[in-house]
């Protein structure tokens, strides 16, 4: 049995080039970050927390020491309606195939995903219409 949180939960995600941008976004639109609940990965959850004392994060371990599987768990278990994940498409990561299972799984289980500024903004805009469905989109998965 899936339980819906209260509010809808957001992941904030950004790669190391990618950080001062996702902190600066979220500084531009703490009003509208305020009305979820936030899980972040590791160094990007303590930035977030620093310099927007006011948004309720969950900080989770680092990308590459297991953050984004933990994440990805919790799309899989319905825990989480949005992914914003300031990607960096430019360096080279060694936790590469990481990201790609998280990017998966929010594909599979039709999660409103972000993966740069413009499209972040889109996803803030309206938290009521974040939903995520208790089951992937297909069933059988070949």
């Amino acid at each position: 049995m899936i339980v819906r949180p209260a509010r809808a939960r957001l992941a904030l995600i950004a790669h190391d080039e990618k950080k001062d941008a996702l902190v600066e976004f979220a500084k531009r639109h703490l009003p509208a970050l305020q009305q979820f609940d936030i899980v972040a990965t590791g160094t990007t959850g303590t930035r977030l927390l620093k310099a927007c004392p006011a948004l309720s994060v969950t900080p989770m371990r680092s990308g590459p020491l297991g953050g984004d599987q933990q994440i990805g768990a919790m799309i899989a278990e319905g825990k989480v309606q949005g992914l914003i994940f300031f990607i960096d498409p430019l360096t080279p990561m060694p936790h590469d195939v990481d990201v790609k299972a998280l990017m998966r799984l929010a594909v599979v289980y039709d999660v409103a995903t972000a993966l740069n500024e413009a499209t972040a903004e889109l996803l803030i805009a309206d938290p009521s219409r974040l939903t995520s469905p208790s089951k992937p989109a297909q069933e059988s998965v070949s």
